[in-house]
Parts: C-alpha cells; sequence; structure tokens
C-alpha cells in the first residue's frame, strides 16, 4: 500500500456536481509530469463502488463538489471528520455521500486497508440535470487545480523525504 491515488468524482450533467471531474481533468492536463507519478480515477458514482477504487492506495486525495450554505466555488480541503461535520445541509448528489463512505469503510475495514484521505471539495449552487458549470463553479477552477497540485506534492514531497532519511538501529 503505497500508491497514491488522486479521485474526481462527479457527474458532468447535473451541472456543479461535475466539479471534481473538471478539476482533475485539468490538472492532468496542465500538470502532466505530476498526474503520471500518481494513479488518477475518474468516477461519476461511487457510492460504496468507492471503496474499490482506492484498493491498494496508502493516500487517497478526493476532489468533489459539495452542496452547502457556502459561496459558490470556495474551496475546502477536508478530511474525513471535516467531511462528516461539514454540515447538517451538505448533500450528495450521489446518493451515498462521501462521508458516509467513508465512515462505512473506516468501520468495516481491517487497520490498514483504508488510506488516508484528503479531500479538496467545491461549493457548488447548480445540481440540476442538462446543466454545466455554474459560473461561479467555472472560475474558481484554476485556484481548485492549483490546490489540488499542491496536496498531491505534499504527498509525493513527504515519501520523498522519507526514502531518503536515513535509518539508524
Amino acid at each position: 500500500m503505497n500508491e497514491i491515488i488522486v479521485i474526481g468524482i462527479g457527474q458532468e450533467l447535473r451541472g456543479d456536481d461535475g466539479a471534481g471531474l473538471a478539476v482533475v481533468c485539468r490538472w492532468q492536463r496542465q500538470y502532466p509530469q505530476t498526474s503520471s507519478r500518481v494513479r488518477v480515477e475518474l468516477y461519476p458514482l461511487p457510492g460504496l463502488d468507492l471503496i474499490n477504487v482506492w484498493d491498494g492506495a496508502r493516500v487517497a486525495i478526493i476532489v468533489d463538489a459539495v452542496h452547502c450554505d457556502a459561496r459558490p466555488g470556495s474551496l475546502y480541503k477536508l478530511n474525513p471528520d471535516d467531511l462528516a461535520s461539514f454540515g447538517a445541509d451538505a448533500a450528495s448528489a450521489h446518493g451515498w455521500g462521501l462521508a458516509e463512505t467513508l465512515k462505512l469503510a473506516a468501520e468495516l475495514a481491517l487497520p490498514g486497508e483504508v488510506p488516508e484521505i484528503r479531500t479538496l471539495a467545491i461549493s457548488g449552487s447548480n445540481f440540476k440535470l442538462g446543466t454545466g458549470l455554474s459560473p461561479a463553479v467555472k472560475q474558481a477552477l484554476p485556484a481548485a487545480v492549483a490546490h489540488l497540485q499542491e496536496m498531491v506534492n505534499g504527498v509525493l514531497d513527504q515519501d520523498a523525504v522519507l526514502e531518503s532519511s536515513p535509518i539508524n538501529f
């Protein structure tokens, strides 16, 4: 379990719900050397199947849209505990939300089976079927791509330090 995976979640045909996919695709195009060093998955409807997607990963960086009261296009770097308490009004367009999936995975997993989860969430406002990204979310995409690059580099840099550290007995 030493793999790093970046997972873009969302449905392109449900408005801002496609933000996670848009960010990851744009990041791959903009940073091909970084994205080639990790496994990348695009997942429109993960639900509980997300548990299978990150199989074998040590770190999973998940990019997804969130429906909440925040200004559309707002960006959040969240850990699993943050997701669970993100807000009573937060909702998922995936039926079974990311927070519920992470909680169930933690409860069912043996030690070491669930990767370290990091999430980049984008606040959306329009989740209607057949619509594209809202102007506010489109405007936030470059910042979201930069944050994703920072998150991935943080994990890769941490790995490089660990690999080059001498082991003292």
